[in-house]
């Protein structure tokens, strides 16, 4: 067994190795970018080791300083995480040229798997179903026409080394696969490098489903079940569960065998997953294998009890798989969330800041999982992707782990930037999640003009109501009981309160006693129980006998609450004073037409324009970069610039103005 290893990664992966290598007293080598001296994977492991600047290209993805890295601290072996160079073939083949161990695959399986075309090519000849299509060169637009009425349409165009929904284009007629043939090529040229294109048949309402395999050298290899993870939101996946509410017995078997068999034929080894996109009527067909470990792997370690990590370093180390097929018994259900640095209710535009407050739910051995590389305090950098954290929860049948997902996504604490918390928690109450009719499209489907607040619905807001009326009410008591005032003057408290929501009006009775409260709403009585404490953002107790969560927040004269994914600003008053407050002239929005604003932090990279420049509808103005994306900020009318407000190279903040129009 390996005595040090370097984790070439950062965040909540580097993070889940070291505890796994600290489990197995492996002592550990972070490594990291300027941007990451104090992160939380550098506090955790045993050494840690300076790459360079922030960028990942000057850093993570340095072959040259990891290899020194690893000589410098005696580091035996490398664990890749995922992302960076965790599928780079020749990063693999200069650590075996250094003598370093690699814990992952083979050079020769990832390159084999790497290239979509070459592997269609290889499952076919391993005796596993590929999706009906041409995976040869196409020399043109008129080639690509012709495949295409071939194949039978809907197609679907494709970058061989494409991901993450880059040069990637679905046609439905000739014309729609001559305009997707050159964008594709046109993007996988600039994305990749490689300009090469395949097309296959489009499978209508599909869904994504990979089977997760183990393999050691010797060519042991078993499938540890599937992974549902067809909530996607721009090819990018949102909620992963183990297993599918979809796959019947039998299929799943076909599937798994079906995995192993092009495991053995690649000769791979440790994990990896084999993607497949399946049909409605459960037909499926090979996508692709990531020939490293997945993000969403907690929730096959949830099922099965298997520690994957452990796994894969056993194997790096020469050890046998140590089981069969047989030994494979998952047991209950699992679901993750990825809990992400994004405003959805901006487009989902990153964001990036200080984590002013971070608290997660409490973990719970078997139910509840927190994977996470950051603490209170730390900084969500532009640099790096917007994962902040996963969260997994697990029980004996789906729908309790769905409770379990519900109650811990009302738990996570998380200010200082915006997440995708609200976006989760109305993802997984709505009926087609509930029900398991799940298929890649849905996101797009159900939010097809955005997600926006009125996309959370509170089936209860009476409970947001009561909350806020509850707070208030308990930080009247607390000033009504300060020393030394005036005698005779004592304020008189009634119980009678108006709570104003966004859309809608309370009026309340709120008595106060040691164990929380009675609500009087319409006649009828609620209860409140809680032992909250005044300032605590997380109001935790029972309404009317049924555990609750609430986040609760003073903000000036609101009181900010959130539940279920739903949050609203409400004004808590007397009724003299909501009376009064009807009476208030409403102050007009400022005008913010002739300025064009950042819709997030980032870098400005480019002002394309100049001042007394007329711009059309549709003309580039400037490019902002976050976590790896560049977003063009277009003209939505013709203007003229009257004034550059930023330079290129200067850090944004959301809503800052770049620039200025007559």
């Amino acid at each position: 067994m390996f005595q040090k290893i370097l984790i070439a990664n950062r965040g909540e992966i580097a993070c889940r190795v070291i505890r796994t290598a600290r489990k197995m007293r492996i002592a550990t080598v972070a490594v990291h970018s300027e941007a990451d001296r104090d992160a939380l994977h550098v506090d955790l492991a045993d050494e840690s080791f300076l790459l360079g600047p922030s960028p990942p290209r000057l850093s993570y993805l340095d072959v040259d300083r990891i290899v020194a890295a690893c000589k410098a601290t005696g580091a035996e072996a490398v664990h890749p995480g995922y992302g960076f160079l965790s599928e780079n073939e020749a990063f693999v083949r200069r650590l075996d040229a250094e003598g370093i161990a690699f814990v992952g695959p083979t050079a020769d399986a990832i390159a084999a798997m790497g290239d979509k075309i070459a592997s269609k090519r290889l499952a076919r000849q391993a005796g596993v179903n590929v999706i009906p299509g041409f995976d040869g060169e196409i020399e043109s637009a008129r080639r690509a026409v012709e495949i295409a009425r071939e194949v039978g349409y809907p197609v679907m165009i494709k970058a061989s080394a494409g991901g993450g929904g880059k040069g990637l284009r679905i046609a439905r007629d000739d014309a729609g696969v001559a305009e997707g043939f050159e964008a594709c090529r046109a993007e996988a040229a600039g994305a990749f490098g490689d300009d090469r294109v395949f097309i296959e048949k489009f499978i209508e309402r599909p869904r994504h489903i990979e089977i997760q395999v183990l393999a050691d050298a010797s060519g042991a290899t078993v499938f540890l079940g599937e992974r549902e993870c067809s909530l996607q939101r721009r090819h990018q996946k949102v909620i992963e569960e183990a297993p599918s509410p979809f796959l019947d017995e039998p299929t799943r078997a076909a599937m798994g065998a079906q995995a192993v068999a092009l495991a053995r034929a690649v000769g791979y080894r440790s994990a990896g997953t084999v993607e497949f996109v399946v049909g409605a009527d459960r037909s499926f067909y090979f996508l692709e294998m990531n020939t490293r470990l997945q993000v969403e792997h907690p929730v096959t370690e949830m099922v099965t009890g298997l520690d994957l990590v452990e796994k894969m370093i056993r194997i790096a180390a020469g050890e046998p798989l140590g089981m069969t097929q047989a030994d494979v018994r998952p047991e209950g259900w699992a679901i993750e969330c990825r809990i992400n640095a994004e405003d959805p209710f901006r487009n989902f535009l990153p964001s990036t800041g200080r984590l002013v407050r971070y608290r997660p739910p409490e973990e719970e051995a078997g139910s509840v999982r927190v994977d996470a590389g950051v603490v209170e305090g730390d900084e969500i950098s532009i640099y790096y992707d917007s994962m902040i954290a996963k969260l997994i929860t697990s029980g004996r049948t789906r729908r309790e782990a769905v409770e379990r997902m519900h109650g811990a996504l009302d738990a996570f604490l998380i200010r200082g930037v915006s997440t995708n918390l609200a976006f989760q928690a109305a993802l997984t109450r709505h009926p087609r999640f509930l029900a398991g009719d799940l298929d890649t499209g849905l996101i797009a489907e159900t939010y097809p003009d955005g997600f926006h607040s009125a996309s959370l619905p509170h089936e209860d807001p009476l409970i947001l109501a009561a909350v806020a009326a509850y707070a208030r009410r308990r930080y009247i008591k607390r000033a009504v009981g300060t020393s030394g005032q005036l005698e005779g003057h004592a304020r008189r408290v009634a119980s009678d309160w108006v709570v104003l929501l966004p859309d809608a009006r309370y009026e309340l009775g709120v008595f106060l006693d040691d164990g929380g409260c009675e609500i009087l709403h319409d006649g009828k009585l609620h209860h409140l129980r809680t032992a909250w404490k005044l300032g605590d953002p997380l109001l935790k107790g029972t309404w009317d006998g049924e555990d609750v969560c609430v986040q609760v927040e003073r903000t000036g004269l609101k009181y900010r609450v959130a539940h279920r994914g739903a949050q609203v600003d409400a004004f808590v008053m007397t009724a003299r004073a909501a009376e009064l407050l009807a009476l208030m002239p409403q102050k007009p929005p400022p005008d913010l037409s002739k300025l064009l604003l950042s819709p997030m932090p980032g870098l400005l990279v480019e002002v394309a324009v100049a001042p007394g420049q007329a711009v059309r509808g549709g003309e580039t103005l400037a490019v902002v970069e976050a976590m790896k994306m560049r977003n063009v900020l277009r003209a939505d009318h013709d203007a003229v610039v009257a004034e550059i407000l930023a330079a290129p190279g200067d850090s944004l903040a959301v809503d800052q103005a770049i620039l200025r129009f007559e």
